[in-house]
């Protein structure tokens, strides 16, 4: 199952809004076929495991991260496949959420005669999925709020000098991550500040939709998140406050804007996510500066903090997170299933809210 995580790793930013999925082939103690879903719209895991298994498959054992589908979508009922190629086990390591499947599909394997075994690394199933897993019984992306700061909790000096707080291993995992995710989002401030791309500039990376918080629309024709070239595209996402020949320019520059709810003058959060959803996005990295990382916290709209820890002290007033703050320790957000590492020296804090 392990080799299995493995391999459905690989698809990571590939098979959005899909799942991440790994299969492997098991006869005789040894390893007989392996797949991996590649890419939204291709051939399941399981799929291309028995290919590669061929007359091998029949009596053998399928290790699956996830449960197979029984329903119709872009490719058959995997499960058909399983009990057509003499499967004798199907090794799960946890249900499939969607409404469609959720033990449907366990339960077609079982009424075939199959031997099924269900949670075998299950939390590391559900950890590599977690965008998939909100995202199918909400209808709403996965909000992963990314910060850099010195160790005393500063996201830049006091003149507002930020590159680079963090090292250049922090900052190609960044890369990674944004190219994991469906999408990445800044607030206008950011980009008249550092004029960022916003792109997963690794070999073979997938760039993420980029999305700009801009209710005014501020944001400079010139910017270079509307002149890069990138099979992404680039949203503003804003509210009335946009005048309708900025809306224009920014089509004109290939931009999508979307005009949504507006709360005190800003964009309505809750609504974009909405947005997000209908358009099929799955996850949204949050990589805005410090006004923005405090409205996602304060509108409870984040499920997981990265940040970046350097090992500098900077000192002054420019906090990582802004907002009003909280006037009691007992209205902190509280976090749990904590895991740390060091990068170089940068401490990444990664965590979840709730």
């Amino acid at each position: 199952m392990r080799r299995a995580l493995e391999l459905a790793e690989r698809g990571a930013g590939w098979t959005s809004p899909n799942p991440l999925v790994g299969a492997v082939i098991v006869r005789g103690g040894r390893i007989v076929g392996e797949g991996y879903h590649q890419r939204f719209g291709g051939p399941h895991a399981e799929v291309l495991a028995l290919e590669a298994a061929g007359e091998e498959a029949s009596g053998a054992d399928l290790y699956v991260t996830l449960e197979p589908c029984v329903h119709w979508g872009k490719t058959p009922p995997c499960v058909e496949w399983i009990i057509g190629a003499g499967i004798k086990r199907v090794i799960v390591a946890v249900r499939d959420p969607n409404p469609l499947v959720d033990g449907r599909g366990l339960a077609r394997l079982r009424q075939a005669g199959i031997e099924v075994v269900e949670g075998v690394l299950a939390e590391e199933a559900r950890k590599l999925n977690e965008p998939f897993f909100k995202f199918i019984t909400t209808g709403r992306p996965f909000v992963i709020l990314k910060l850099a700061m010195s160790l005393d909790g500063r996201s830049a000096t006091r003149t507002g000098e930020s590159r680079w707080i963090s090292n250049e291993r922090s900052r190609e995992l960044v890369h990674w991550m944004r190219s994991r995710y469906a999408a990445v989002l800044v607030g206008i401030n950011t980009v008249l500040k550092d004029d960022p791309q916003l792109t997963a500039r690794l070999e073979g990376a997938r760039d993420p939709w980029r999305i700009i918080l801009d209710s005014e629309g501020r944001l400079p024709l010139d910017a270079q998140v509307l002149r890069l070239e990138s099979a992404a595209p680039t949203v503003v996402a804003t509210t009335q406050g946009m005048p309708p020949a900025k809306e224009e320019e920014l089509l004109r520059r290939g931009a999508r804007v979307w005009r949504l709810k507006s709360r005190a003058g800003r964009v309505d959060l809750a609504d974009l996510l909405a947005r997000m959803g209908a358009e099929g996005l799955d996850s949204l990295l949050v990589e805005g500066g410090p006004t923005v990382a405090a409205s996602f916290l304060e509108a409870g709209l984040v499920d997981k903090i990265v940040f970046f820890i350097a090992p500098k002290i900077v000192g002054g007033p420019v906090s990582a997170i802004a907002g009003s703050g909280v006037e009691r320790l007992t209205e902190a957000w509280q976090l749990r299933d904590i895991s740390v590492r060091m990068l170089d020296g940068d401490l990444v804090y990664e965590s979840y809210l709730g």
